[in-house]
């Protein structure tokens, strides 16, 4: 634990029951989920053929690598729970590092949560048509189902993260390693540009590397319970740079089969690439469609299962601090788990599954989670310069990997406060106008406390 004044002092402790099994399936689990089923089309768009399809893919994810060893190392110093607050904290900021948790669980964590339970009843809907409050009652019982099953045990919740993400994988591979027999080297090699399109050459590449940059995030979800991984110095390293280039490789392998069964004009014009790719494939072939869905059920579960298990965590860790309501930062006796936290986060998501429209809020805040981002990877240049600040693993490079991070970052904050400028404005001032002063209520109650005792 990192030597930080604390104004609570609850009497139980969540144990480090989990090993790299889990740190691999948190954060493959959380990057692999149904963005990569439109992911596909949106890059073709951009890159604008073939080559440049697989190239983007492939520098992309080698561009987000960096992040993880960021992530690697400020996990390695501080490995407890809480992920991004954490760090703001040891980097001496309690302010900011209230904002994030503060943010995090008012603006996107729960609804992530009703979204993604939304999205796997959609799916579900391709085989037991439903629609109105049938719909939402059932993303319902996925809520509870899977706040039950990571309320009652961190192990149990641990096991079936990782399960879930092996079978997500699966059908992936599959499709990559059955695709390589029927790809057609004229179409793979083809550089031919996107009728009508006006950016070719490296500028082409670029817009391609800049769109698959929303397809790797989450990678580091598993910083956020680093207080409960065993041998955290070893297994956080580890498991967060093999989560990259188990993605990576997952990614690259099956742009590279599209772009060998698939036309670039066929790619970027598709709602469903995934499902036209499996339909190009003759041992899937006819049953494509069912293939797919079936594919981004299980994804999505996957995606689903591990927000609702990591993310209660940074609340948990704020209320330890005093800096957010207490019970958030309760241990159950029996489950060892920060139940009061998961059932909250679960509660709320729930709401948001029945108000939808408020789930338009997440969009209003994707500037700011990014910004979260962003600052996070230059804690790393503050904290080298602390006495505290002990990492048992260094990331390679010096400061070279958190520029890369931090610029990987600034493109994608750029180009979403390009399309989306007024709701990101409008997310900084209620993000700011309601966090502040709630961080100064609570500094003021612990002042008390202390003085009082």
């Amino acid at each position: 634990m990192s030597k930080h004044e604390t104004t609570t002092a609850p009497s139980a402790e969540l144990g480090r029951k989990l090993g790299l099994g889990a740190v691999i399936a948190l954060g493959v689990g959380t990057t692999v989920g149904s963005g990569i089923f439109s992911s596909l089309s949106e890059v073709a768009n951009a890159a604008g053929s073939s080559l440049f399809l697989v190239l983007a893919f492939l520098i992309g994810g080698l561009l987000q690598v960096p992040a993880n060893f960021c992530y690697a190392e400020l996990a390695s110093a501080f490995p407890e729970d809480g992920g991004q607050y954490v760090y703001f904290r040891e980097a001496g900021s309690r302010p900011l590092a209230f904002l994030c948790g503060w943010i995090s669980f008012w603006a996107t964590d729960p609804p992530s949560i009703s979204i993604m339970a939304l999205a796997i009843v959609n799916y579900l809907a391709y085989f037991l048509p439903m629609h109105g409050i049938v719909l939402k009652i059932v993303a319902t019982l996925f809520v509870l189902v899977f706040m039950m099953v990571h309320l009652r045990s961190v192990e149990g919740g641990g096991k079936f993260q990782t399960f879930i993400t092996a079978l997500k994988i699966l059908p992936f591979v599959l499709i990559i390693g059955v695709g390589l027999f029927f790809m057609n080297g004229s179409t793979l090699l083809s550089a031919t540009p996107l009728a009508g399109t006006t950016v070719t050459g490296i500028t082409a590449l670029l817009a391609g590397i800049s769109a698959t940059t929303w397809s790797f995030d989450g990678m580091g979800a598993a910083c956020y319970m680093s207080g409960e991984i065993k041998e955290p110095e070893k297994n956080m390293p580890r498991g967060l740079i093999l989560t990259a280039l188990i993605v990576l490789g997952l990614y690259v392998g099956l742009t590279f089969v599209a772009s060998g069964l698939l036309s670039i004009d066929e790619l970027a014009s598709s709602d469903a690439p995934i499902a036209l790719l499996a339909s190009k494939i003759p041992v899937i072939g006819q049953g494509a469609d069912v293939v797919v869905a079936i594919m981004a059920i299980i994804v999505v579960i996957g995606s689903l299962s591990s927000c609702i298990m990591f993310q209660p965590r940074i609340e948990y860790a704020m209320a330890r601090d005093g800096l957010f309501f207490k019970q958030f930062g309760q241990v159950h006796p029996k489950y060892q788990t920060p139940a009061f936290s998961i059932v909250v986060q679960c509660m709320v998501a729930i709401v948001l599954i029945f108000a939808s429209s408020l789930s338009d809020l997440l969009g209003y805040f994707t500037v700011i989670a990014l910004l979260k981002n962003f600052l996070t990877f230059g804690t790393i240049f503050v904290l080298r310069r602390k006495e505290h600040y002990k990492p048992t693993y260094r990331m390679p490079g010096g400061y070279v990997m958190p520029v890369i991070a931090m610029v990987m970052t600034a493109t994608l904050i750029y180009s979403t406060f390009i399309w989306s400028a007024l709701p990101s404005i409008i997310a900084a001032v209620v993000a700011v106008g309601t966090g502040l002063p709630a961080y100064y209520l609570m500094e003021r109650q612990n002042q008390k406390k202390q003085g009082n005792a």
